[in-house]
């Protein structure tokens, strides 16, 4: 691979990750309850991400969902759980507190790789899960004292399921699953709507916040996300997506004065240095061993 298409990717993959950032703020703005949030933000992101598929396949849009399979299937399921944890977690936790726990999803991933298809763990993975997970016990203290628990573990919850939607997707690696996302946002959509979603009660401020969020942010920086790791290898794209967590909080704390617990940022520290030495090995081997 060129130096150019390595080029590609590292921009492919930053600019994502800079459109994405905002992710956070944005579900802090808007006003909306819980349900009608995810009903508009999950029925964009599919309805976008269905208009990029029909553009990329053309007459085989409806095939490429159904060559997504039951692995596919199991992937969506992990999208809508996912993304009804990652709101619920916003709404009852700091933006640093979810951001953070969230940076831990590569190590879930890994943990969820050698349970599910039996990949053997290498000692800096099997140190790293471990240090990451007192990061995140770090935070559990702190959120004892401000009663943000239970946004934390909504967190937790969802960093398993995107750790397990990694895991789920290298096994299917040989086909496309950005279907598998759409199913997992439209069916989000009649669920959040039986919970008591009321999507024509939305002011025009949020309307007007939650069609950037769904049509324009969510989409577009999730099909570069799924495009860069055709120029970059799989560390390196989880290096660079950890700017997020650094970015998100920001963000929040510009717009809204949210400052992160001095436990957050302990742990943030912890987890993200666990992450960024991790990578860099795991970079360091491919290049001595391509072959692994």
């Amino acid at each position: 691979m060129g130096h150019f298409d390595h080029l590609k990717g590292i921009l492919l993959t930053f600019t994502a990750v800079l459109i994405l950032s905002p992710d956070a703020l944005l579900v802090r703005l808007i006003q909306t309850d819980i349900w009608t949030l995810l009903f508009w933000r999950c029925l964009l992101t599919g309805i976008m991400t269905s208009l990029f598929l029909a553009i990329r396949y053309r007459q085989r849009f409806l095939h490429s969902f159904y060559a997504i399979g039951r692995t596919g299937l199991i992937s969506a399921l992990m999208v809508v759980v996912g993304s009804l944890l990652f709101i619920g977690s916003l709404k009852q936790t700091t933006a640093a507190n979810t951001l953070v726990i969230l940076a831990a999803a590569p190590i879930f991933s890994s943990l969820l790789s050698w349970l599910i298809l039996r990949e053997k763990i290498p000692l800096r993975t099997k140190l790293a899960i471990f240090t990451c997970f007192s990061g995140i016990l770090l935070i559990f203290s702190g959120s004892l004292q401000h009663g943000l628990l239970l946004g934390d573990l909504m967190a937790l919850g969802a960093t398993a399921m995107w750790g397990s939607n990694i895991a789920i997707i290298r096994s299917g690696k040989a086909v496309n699953m950005i279907p598998a996302n759409v199913l997992g946002n439209l069916s989000v959509v009649p669920i959040v709507y039986l919970l008591g979603a009321q999507p024509l009660l939305v002011a025009p401020v949020d309307a007007g916040l939650l069609l950037l969020l769904g049509g324009v942010i969510l989409p577009i920086s999730f099909a570069l996300i799924t495009l860069s790791p055709r120029y970059l290898q799989a560390p390196e794209v989880s290096l660079i997506l950890l700017i997020e967590t650094i970015l998100g909080p920001i963000w929040v704390w510009l717009a809204l004065g949210e400052v992160p617990h001095s436990k957050t940022l302990i742990a943030g520290f912890l987890i993200l240095g666990t992450l960024l030495i991790h990578t860099l090995l795991s970079l360091r081997q491919l290049q001595t061993n391509p072959q692994k």
